[in-house]
């Protein structure tokens, strides 16, 4: 995280009615207690006004709060429910990710709409995603984003197994399964896998670049002329 995004997410932690310890601040930003002591006093100096309390934590004075968003409550709730989604059926990464956003909705919204993001008539299961699953998935996210190459050992439906060097391109969830696609190597076309079917996932050293009709736009049109094709 770079430091100025980190002085931002500290000024949201920080509330004007509630301290809140230096010890909290470094677990959620995952740094060291010295950067928050550190980090406080450069908020103090550009002129955030930060009050401390020995053995409370730290607190902002009334009066200086970014301003508030506004939402309606079907708003919140189509977040709340997104999130709630990331957090049951995505990777770690973007589920602390989806804390994040729970936290700087919280800092903007204004007091009268803080229960709103509590309410849980929309509950989001998370029982059938394993903790297999869940790594593969984060291991093909950050795979896509660097165009990184990746290694799998992939069980079909009937049992038979077999080597892919494949080149990912998108994950999609279908409702109960996660699956990805990308162009195979071994097949040289375009294959999508379930990721519970994978038996074994490397990170090649290799990157790619996207050859031309071989993008995951190019996929989506030949499955979009597919569809046309079967409907006439």
């Amino acid at each position: 995280m770079r430091r100025a995004d980190r002085l931002f997410r500290l000024v949201q932690l920080l509330r004007p009615n509630s301290d809140v310890t230096a010890k909290t601040l470094a677990e959620k930003l995952e740094v060291s207690e010295r950067t928050i002591y550190r980090d406080i006093q450069d908020l103090s100096i550009s002129g955030v006004p930060v009050v401390s309390e020995a053995g409370r934590g730290y607190r902002l004075l009334p009066g200086f709060q970014l301003p508030p968003l506004m939402f309606d409550k079907e708003e919140i709730a189509s977040l709340i429910l997104g999130i709630r989604m990331i957090r049951a059926w995505a990777d770690k990464d973007l589920a602390k990710a989806a804390e994040r956003t729970v936290e700087k909705i919280q800092a903007v919204l204004p007091s009268r709409m803080h229960d709103e993001l509590e309410k849980e008539q929309l509950l989001v299961p998370a029982f059938h995603l394993t903790k297999a699953v869940q790594n593969r998935l984060g291991d093909i996210r950050h795979a896509i984003e660097a165009s990184q190459y990746i290694q799998i050992l992939y069980q079909r439906e009937d049992g038979k197994q077999s080597e892919r060097k494949v080149q990912p391109l998108g994950l999609f969830y279908w409702g109960a399964k996660w699956t990805f696609v990308g162009w195979c190597e071994l097949r040289d076309d375009f294959r999508h896998f379930r990721l519970d079917r994978i038996i074994e996932l490397s990170l090649l050293k290799m990157t790619f670049k996207v050859r031309a009709g071989r993008s995951l736009q190019d996929y989506l049109s030949t499955v979009r002329c597919q569809e046309a094709d079967h409907i006439s």
